[in-house]
């Protein structure tokens, strides 16, 4: 584990919240990197709390698939593997076509409005941003499409699978040959729910999420 790890107090949330998002944010930047191991006690003095808000982290990064507790081990840091690449894409897939071909129907004009603003913010972000800043305006890209279906649980669905698609996300993104091809996989959707393209738009999904997997897998096997 690097010497730069720092807490990010915030004093509006919990500490431990803020431990949390801070050992989480390292996960996810790799900073605490796949197969490493959380030992509480130096985590505890590297970010100046005790051990319980670290136990408490854990326990819940365990909960997102972002830590796994081995026997007789301990916690460490879950590695990329294809099959949880493929479980939890599986299920993205059918929830994005679900969310897109609801969005197409019901998306107000002012919805796709603001749709087409989020993805000049992509694009801004992938002509001059982080990694970090290129997940976050794709994650609000979708997160339009999402609020369209005006569907509440279905949200509620792809919510609680939004932390494990976001390291998959982030993954993808690292791929700098492959953020030109997200744009354009972006426009095509973007441009099929103006038109109402319903079989269109969910073609244009699949086709985001089948690149995700295809290009993430390939880097699985290459760290391999």
């Amino acid at each position: 584990m690097g010497n730069d790890l720092k807490v990010n107090m915030n004093e509006y949330l919990p500490l431990r919240d803020v431990v949390f998002n801070t050992l989480r944010q390292a996960i996810l930047k790799g900073e605490l990197a796949p197969g490493e191991r959380l030992m509480e006690i130096q985590l505890a003095e590297r970010l100046g709390v005790s051990r319980t808000p670290i136990r408490e982290a854990i326990r819940k990064l365990e909960l997102e698939g972002l830590v796994l507790m081995i026997p007789r081990k301990g916690a460490e840091v879950a590695k990329i593997s294809e099959k949880s690449l493929r479980d939890v894409l599986e299920v993205r897939r059918s929830l994005e076509e679900l969310a897109i071909e609801l969005a197409c129907q019901r998306m107000l004009p002012d919805e796709v409005e603001e749709l087409e603003r989020r993805q000049e913010d992509f694009k801004e972000a992938v002509l001059n941003g982080t990694p970090m800043e290129i997940a976050e305006t794709d994650e609000a890209y979708h997160d339009v499409i999402y609020k369209g279906t005006c569907n509440d649980r279905l949200v509620q669905m792809i919510n609680n699978l939004r932390e494990q698609m976001y390291r998959y996300r982030l993954e993808y993104i690292k791929d700098k040959d492959k953020r030109q091809v997200l744009l354009l996989e972006h426009d095509n959707i973007l441009e099929a729910v103006r038109k109402r393209q319903v079989e269109e738009a969910k073609e244009a999904m699949r086709e985001h999420i089948d690149n995700q997997e295809i290009t993430v897998s390939r880097n699985i096997k290459e760290q391999d």
